[in-house]
């Protein structure tokens, strides 16, 4: 597995991580059994970093990669997110931003990972309610104790990025990015790589839509959470799957499958991006992890340009309830 350092002063880390959202939440559910295997396979392959979330589940991810990881912990740059506020029962509550609650969420997925520290820990949501500087200033607390070594922002604005690196460097922001969600080239990554922040993308396969094995709604398990997305609805999916057909003909050429390539496109936008896709099942995880072996040629490059300019997919990324916590 190749490396790639997150910000200028960040950890290296493969250049592809793992997002683990998916082995307990969001997608349909999964045994520990098997979640743990792939994670321990993940490793195997070359991935470090691991990335999960306090709502995941909620808590049941943490605590799944805090067992995974028994053992092997010094191998994994370990990214945790607090801020988006569930109950047990998955009922969500908010977003917390406070100083208070960010201490409190540390603490909590400290126990639930069994860990003492965490190499990357980040604000899932920006509270529109509290200064990113206060923020900001109480993860920086946790950082001069030594329970986190590097402080990331989720799904923030360019101006929030600015104002929060001011009070304490921000080693990465993590956001959609992938040849179907391309917005954060507006001005997110133009600032990124102005401050010296990486960039984490999550979803970098457009929640599976690029592996062409997406046929739509009908065909998920109820409680699987792309049923919600625009996107993926009646409206939208002619569309974007006759977008897809073109990226699955590319990939043939390359020998490839339509998600190696769309990985690989991501892996080709610069050297300061670590995307994280997730899975549920060992032969996609090993299928990704080929990515890094495919090399786009310069006119490679310019034809999934063509197809997948930005702003190329009918539908938004989220619905409107969701995007309105989007790029504060």
């Amino acid at each position: 597995m190749q490396q790639r350092q997150l910000g200028t002063d960040g950890p290296r880390v493969g250049a592809l991580g793992f997002g683990a959202l998916s082995l307990s939440d969001y997608y349909g559910k999964t045994d520990d059994a098997t979640a743990i295997a792939i994670i321990h396979r993940a490793l195997e392959l070359g991935v470090t970093l691991l990335d999960t979330a306090d709502c995941y589940g909620p808590f049941v991810n943490e605590r799944l990669v805090g067992r995974a990881l028994a053992g092997r912990r010094e191998r994994v740059t370990l990214s945790t997110k607090f801020g988006v506020v569930r109950e047990a029962d998955g009922t969500f509550v908010g977003i917390d931003g406070s100083p208070g609650y960010v201490r409190s969420a540390c603490e909590a997925s400290l126990l639930r990972l069994g860990t003492d520290h965490l190499d990357l820990y980040t604000q899932h949501r920006v509270d529109r309610t509290v200064p990113i500087e206060e923020t900001v200033g109480a993860m920086a607390e946790l950082v001069a104790e030594g329970k986190v070594r590097h402080l990331g922002l989720s799904e923030a604005g360019a101006q929030t990025i600015r104002r929060a690196h001011a009070v304490h460097p921000i080693t990465a922001v993590q956001t959609e990015y992938s040849l179907s969600s391309r917005d954060a080239e507006r001005d997110i990554l133009p600032t990124l790589r102005e401050l010296g922040i990486g960039l984490v993308a999550y979803s970098p396969l457009g929640r599976g839509f690029l592996t062409a094995t997406v046929a739509g709604t009908d065909t998920m398990v109820a409680d699987d959470y792309r049923r919600t997305l625009p996107r993926f609805q009646a409206e939208n999916l002619p569309h974007n799957l006759r977008l897809v057909e073109r990226l699955a003909q590319i990939a043939a050429q390359h020998g490839a499958t339509p998600g190696q390539l769309a990985l690989a496109w991501v892996l080709a936008r610069g050297e300061d991006i670590v995307p994280i896709p997730g899975t549920k099942r060992r032969e996609r995880l090993e299928e990704n992890a080929g990515a890094v072996r495919i090399a786009l040629s310069d006119e490679d490059l310019r034809r999934l340009e063509e197809i997948f300019p930005l702003g190329a997919f009918a539908g938004e990324r989220y619905d409107e309830a969701d995007l309105r916590d989007v790029g504060l």
